[in-house]
């Protein structure tokens, strides 16, 4: 006990001395030196202030950033929301278009398989109503049939275009009855001989020719399948439904004569024709 005593006792004095030179170094200074002393800390309160005043600029500058960075992600993940719904229903339409698509080339298989049957039953009606039909432009129209047949055994050519090729064929053959045009060729006489003629054909009505010596005139018959000479009567309609299907003349009615089929009386009669360029 009288140990712990004595060691309080020289720990208080040993305060009080250290109290007493402290205040005898700061009275000892000068007024000059306190206001150095002072002004240094102000001085070193001033750095620390501004460098913390930076490090808040710093950070405020930083947050900014951040926030206007923050709003952008918001409008760009908006934006993909849309986007990504819209995607989604352009799959969801494909989708549907590409079932049904699956559906038609099902149906344009069953339809092919209809479809060149009447393509080939149609070629086969057009030729023979050619070689039954009057015989204009026989080389022209012969030639059109068996373009078309060599056609249909083509694998490279569509059955599409095969059907738009007899149906254009058809077409043609259509326009030739409501039409009137005049053209070169040869009739075959009797005799074996081949006379250079100018036909002229008025529609499906009548075919008519004249030598191009002007002195041999005959039409088509249709009953005897043949060419006969042409009446008189008929001789100055030709000349002037050959001078409207050039255009040399206004189009007018024709006296033309028209032969009935071959199972009627093989009779002849008078048609009047308007002609037509």
């Amino acid at each position: 006990m009288g140990f712990n005593m004595l060691s309080g006792v020289t720990l208080g004095l040993l305060f009080l001395f250290t109290s007493v030179s402290f205040g005898q170094s700061q009275a000892s200074k000068s007024p000059k030196a306190k206001l150095k002393t002072a002004v240094g800390i102000q001085a070193d309160s001033d750095t620390q202030g501004r460098k913390s005043q930076e490090k808040v600029n710093t950070l405020a500058d930083q947050t900014d950033s951040d926030l206007r960075e923050y709003k952008s992600v918001l409008k760009q993940i908006e934006s993909m929301k849309i986007y990504n719904q819209q995607m989604r229903d352009l799959i969801a339409s494909q989708v549907t278009e590409m079932s049904t698509i699956k559906d038609k080339m099902k149906n344009v298989s069953n339809l092919k398989k209809d479809i060149l049957p009447l393509v080939a039953s149609m070629l086969k009606n057009l030729k023979t109503f050619i070689s039954l039909d009057t015989p204009f432009l026989k080389v022209e129209r012969q030639k059109r049939v068996n373009d078309l047949e060599s056609l249909m055994s083509r694998a490279d050519v569509s059955t599409s275009e095969k059907f738009r090729r007899v149906l254009e064929a058809y077409q043609i053959e259509n326009e030739y009855g409501r039409t009137i045009e005049s053209y070169n060729g040869s009739v075959s006489l009797d005799g074996g001989e081949d006379l250079a003629v100018e036909f002229l054909r008025s529609g499906r009505l009548s075919l008519m020719y004249v030598s191009l010596d002007g002195k041999t005139f005959g039409r088509w018959d249709q009953a005897s399948k043949k060419f006969v000479p042409l009446e008189g009567k008929y001789k100055s309609s030709l000349k002037q439904g050959l001078r409207v299907a050039k255009k040399q003349q206004a189009p007018s009615l024709l006296k033309i004569p028209v032969t009935k089929s071959a199972s009627a009386k093989s009779t002849t009669s008078n048609s009047k024709v308007k002609g037509e360029g």
